[in-house]
This record gives C-alpha cells, structure tokens and sequence, in this order.
C-alpha cells in the first residue's frame, strides 16, 4: 500500500513535469502577446482578435522547436513512474 508520503510525492513530480513540458509554449504565448499588445498601443489597433494568429503560429514554433524535449520529458517520468509500481505495490 501507498503512503501518503509517496502519493504526494508522485503527485508534486506529475505537476512539476507538466509544468516543465507547457513552460516553452506559454512563455512564447506571453511574449507574443506582449509584443502584439504594445504594438496595439502604440498604433491604437484595438483589435481584440489581432493577438491570436500570432500566438497560435508562436506556440505551434516552440512545439516545433522543443517538443522531442517535452516527449523526452514526459516519457521520462513515464518510465520512473512504470519502473516504480512493483516497488509501490509491496
């Protein structure tokens, strides 16, 4: 049987990997959206759709970019977490 210990642990490593793994698209989402909000500014565009092309073509950029190091994480914790169970279930 599970600690609670060990449970909490699995659960802290789970977010912290999805966290990892969303980290490059949501800073290139940020960025982006910062960028198309002061060019909004400074133009007084107020556009509300004007931001999301960019940021789609931007995310779809960091996926291409770092996504063999998001599946590279992801299967990682995947093999730990697999590797793990006859050890969680003694």
């Amino acid at each position: 049987m599970l600690s609670q210990q060990e449970i909490l642990t699995i659960i802290r490593d789970a977010v912290y990997v999805v966290l990892l793994a969303s980290l490059p698209m949501m800073g290139a989402a940020l960025v982006i959206g910062v960028l198309v909000s002061i060019f909004q500014a400074t133009t007084q565009i107020n556009e509300q759709t004007l931001a999301f092309v960019p940021k789609i073509i931007g995310i779809l950029f960091a996926f291409l970019i770092f996504g063999g190091w998001i599946i590279s994480k992801v299967t990682d914790f995947t093999g730990e977490i697999f590797n793990s169970i006859n050890t969680m279930l003694r």
